[in-house]
């Protein structure tokens, strides 16, 4: 996740789209960060932090990872009944996380700041994956004491069919792990998590082959430093054996970070998407963060080779 630049969030814009709400191309995809990914049908989606000021959250979508139709607002801050509970002056959207169960779509979402009353993370339901989300009527988690309630991801264990809600970072950077309910909207359970070497926020968990990939961000968000490490192990709490870095920092692009995996529905290939810095100039970094999307290749012993960064169209699937 990341401490969001009040006027660049309120300034930032969707740019390179057309009047009708599409956009077409290589990397980067369009203006945006922390985006999270999911595939339907012969469709992938990818929902960010950006846009509507910094209080709505959309998605986008493509068939091809080349050209995106952009949809939203699929859900606002004013309308979640909770939102002004905490007696903040202003509230802030960030870093969702999007899962589908029960023939139905589930948008866990960030509500900041953190200071002065901690942040929290709600979740909404929707029909369809560009919504409209409707808020279940209360926070899922709620920080403090050292512990910052940002950057939900939900992971779905192949072995049991449970899911489980991965959340926590920056203030404390804490991860912590949660088993959902079978309405996606309440907690059964916290899973005690061992916490990985260099994590900082923005965890992510995939499964291949009976091994366990924790990738997660790490550094400042808005430095130079900022990166994707990841561990493996046996299961979804390890215990995590650190595998290394796996996006940093190079030429233009810097900073690279808050990501999710996907498998391309077309080619059967699995992608991240990340956001980064384009010639951001001094740290700390200032303007607008921007999506991006690349191949991910396993090694024989499945690690992952470190993901190069590309632009210019110059992408393949």
């Amino acid at each position: 996740m990341w401490r969001a630049i009040i006027g660049a969030l309120a300034a930032l814009t969707l740019a390179g789209c057309t009047a009708t709400g599409g956009q077409a191309g290589g990397n980067p995809l369009f203006a945006g960060a922390d985006p999270d990914a999911l595939v339907v049908g012969d469709t992938v989606w990818l929902y960010p932090t950006g846009g509507w000021s910094g209080r709505a959250f959309g998605a986008w979508s493509s068939r091809d990872l080349r050209r995106w139709e952009r949809h939203g607002p699929i859900l606002s801050l004013p309308d979640v009944t909770w939102i002004d509970d905490d007696g903040a002056r202003e509230h802030f959207a960030w870093a969702p996380g999007i899962a589908r169960a029960n023939g139905r779509y589930y948008l866990y979402y960030s509500v900041g700041p953190q200071n002065p009353t901690p942040s929290r993370i709600g979740v909404a339901v929707a029909d369809r994956p560009d919504g409209p989300f409707v808020d279940s009527g209360r926070p899922l988690l709620t920080g403090g004491n050292g512990f910052e309630a940002i950057d939900a991801a939900v992971f779905a264990d192949p072995r049991d069919g449970k899911r489980y809600l991965l959340a926590g970072g920056s203030a404390g950077a804490t991860l912590r792990a949660f088993e959902l309910n079978a309405d996606m909207v309440s907690f059964s359970r916290e899973l005690p998590m061992p916490q990985p070497p260099h994590f900082t926020e923005g965890a992510f968990m995939h499964e291949r082959d009976g091994t366990y990939y924790l990738s997660y961000s790490h550094g400042r968000w808005n430095r130079d430093d900022y990166s994707v490490h990841y561990a493996t192990g046996p299961g979804v709490t390890g215990p995590w054996t650190y595998r290394g870095v796996l996006l940093e920092s190079a030429g233009t692009y810097r900073g690279p970070g808050h990501h999710s995996f996907f498998t391309d529905p077309a080619s059967g290939r699995l992608h991240i998407a990340y956001h980064r810095w384009e010639s951001p100039g001094a740290e700390p970094f200032r303007g607008q963060r921007r999506i991006a999307i690349e191949p991910v290749r396993y090694r024989a012993d499945g690690t992952i080779e470190p993901i190069q960064m590309t632009g210019n169209h110059r992408r393949t699937r």
